[in-house]
């Protein structure tokens, strides 16, 4: 049987290439006769597939010009159908000799699937009642040179899918809705921040101090400065010195990098959005971010009530609030504002077998218990306020606990949405906080901060109380698309190459 398979493949394999070796000589042929598709340079699209269908009272029997790739064909004698698929959907076309002439025809009848071309012609309806367009001009613009997937099956195998997003864009429709979706929550953010009075701006992506975020950076190297340098895991240190400067109000749209794994969660690099506001704190924070997703799921979705899966996410309501020590309490029964240390709360976690370093403290081992017993729950909308200190370097501390800092991250599907703070403004325990940092580089935690001192110094001259966030635009986007892993969202997401090592 295996011998019958490998037979059957290897023929599969020569008639493919004995298809694609048509394909080059119908080209030659063309650029024989004159006809070369790469030769033409422009062609007037007056309307789109989905455009025509919803004003087709207004437009049938007029004249409209058309341009996409041919998924279909169906050649009969003297008249022919085709489907041409373009940004916004599919519509038919009907091709007739006498409509287009003898000899444009001819060539239309030896057109591929794949091909792109342009159709000029009036709408109308066929005995059936599909819109279509009567073709009288077929301009054929560039020869397909490859083979598409069949059709009926689309383009199923995921490595491929991720690999060639070009052709997955072409045979699957929920894909390029998808992509569409995702430009569509981007700008819907930018209006609600520009209409709050934010200014968008650009910060640097290769950065000599890669701090704001616990993550290890991509590092290379500087040729024209002879300098080492690092790719940006985060965008907050420099937006923070904004606010030094006297803009009350900024936020960055771009990405950033981090030398990690890769999960239905994590790419290495994908686009993070983090604003700060000057004389506001984390409940300011709140306020806004639940207010800007109900905007961009009303506005992109036209609803609050987000499918995700098997449940129904209810963006409407007001979301929950409640701090990491009572979540952690509420699914677990401890209490760890009644733990009175580091060495207490490692004997919770040896009971409860949660893995902790020896380095870590107790504010680190509250958050292991969250992390393991509490995250999965937070289905619907939850912001988890009042981090403990040791794993919020950057925040305030609050004033009638100070062992927990102004912090909050709000969990929507059991995933981290955003992180938000109170931001530090003091210096002097800003340097503490870095130290303590650099103190945990040097234990071995290779995502721990080092000391900015260009950071230090914009501290010193002075921030006014700021409130910030940081927003994962691709899992939001994996939110209001439907979409389980984030490679789904990403158009290119980070692959491993294909390439064949070298043999030694």
């Amino acid at each position: 049987m295996a011998e019958a398979q490998n037979q059957e493949k290897g023929q599969q394999v020569q008639d493919i290439k004995q298809l694609l070796k048509v394909r080059r000589e119908k080209l030659a042929a063309l650029q024989e006769a004159g006809k070369d598709p790469f030769r033409i340079t422009r062609y007037e699209v007056t309307h789109h597939s989905q455009e025509i269908k919803d004003h087709y009272d207004e437009l049938e029997g007029k004249t409209v010009s058309i341009a996409g790739r041919v998924m279909s064909k169906r050649v009969m004698g003297k008249a022919s159908f085709c489907n041409v698929q373009d940004l916004q959907g599919n519509i038919q076309s009907y091709v007739a000799r006498d409509s287009v002439g003898e000899e444009a025809y001819a060539d239309f009848k030896k057109y591929d699937v794949g091909d792109i071309v342009g159709i000029e012609g009036e709408v109308f309806k066929t005995k059936t009642g599909e819109i279509s367009v009567h073709a009288s001009k077929v301009t054929l613009m560039s020869k397909s040179l490859q083979i598409l997937p069949e059709k009926y099956h689309g383009l199923v195998n995921t490595d491929i899918r991720y690999r060639q997003r070009y052709t997955d864009l072409i045979m699957n429709e929920e894909v390029r809705k998808t992509f569409v979706a995702r430009s569509k929550i981007i700008s819907s953010i930018r209006r609600y921040l520009d209409g709050q009075g934010f200014l968008e701006v650009e910060t640097p992506m290769l950065v000599t101090n890669a701090g704001g975020a616990s993550a290890r950076p991509f590092e290379t190297h500087y040729n024209a400065l002879d300098e080492d340098v690092k790719l940006r895991i985060s965008l907050e240190l420099y937006l923070k010195r904004l606010i030094v400067g006297g803009m009350e109000r900024v936020y960055e749209i771009g990405r950033v990098f981090r030398n990690e794994g890769l999960d239905t969660r994590h790419n290495p690099e994908f686009t993070l959005m983090e604003l700060y506001q000057a004389y506001t704190d984390y409940n300011g924070m709140m306020d806004l971010t639940e207010d800007m997703f109900r905007h961009v799921a009303q506005e992109v979705c036209h609803t609050t009530l987000i499918p995700y899966g098997d449940v129904e996410i209810d963006l409407g309501k007001p979301f929950e609030r409640i701090t990491m020590v009572d979540a952690v309490k509420k699914y677990t029964g401890i209490d760890f504002d009644q733990v009175p240390d580091t060495a207490a709360a490692k004997k919770l976690a040896d009971e409860k077998d949660v893995h902790y370093e020896e380095r870590h403290t107790k504010g680190d081992i509250i958050n292991l218990f969250f992390e393991e017993f509490v995250e999965e729950h937070l289905v619907q909308p939850t912001f988890v306020m009042d981090h403990p200190v040791e794993i919020s370097p950057l925040t305030k501390r609050k004033p009638d606990k100070p062992d927990y800092v102004e912090r909050f991250e709000l969990f929507i599907t059991a995933r981290e949405m955003c992180n938000a703070y109170s931001e530090l403004n003091d210096p002097i325990d800003q340097r503490e906080r870095f130290k303590a940092q650099e103190a945990a580089l040097a234990a071995g935690d290779e995502e721990a901060n080092t000391t900015d001192e260009d950071f230090m110094n914009a501290l010193e001259i002075g921030m006014p109380p700021t409130g910030g966030i940081g927003y994962g635009i691709d899992r939001l986007v994996m939110l209001l698309t439907n979409s389980p892993a984030i490679r789904d969202v990403l158009l290119f997401p980070t692959m491993k190459s294909l390439k064949e090592p070298e043999s030694k």
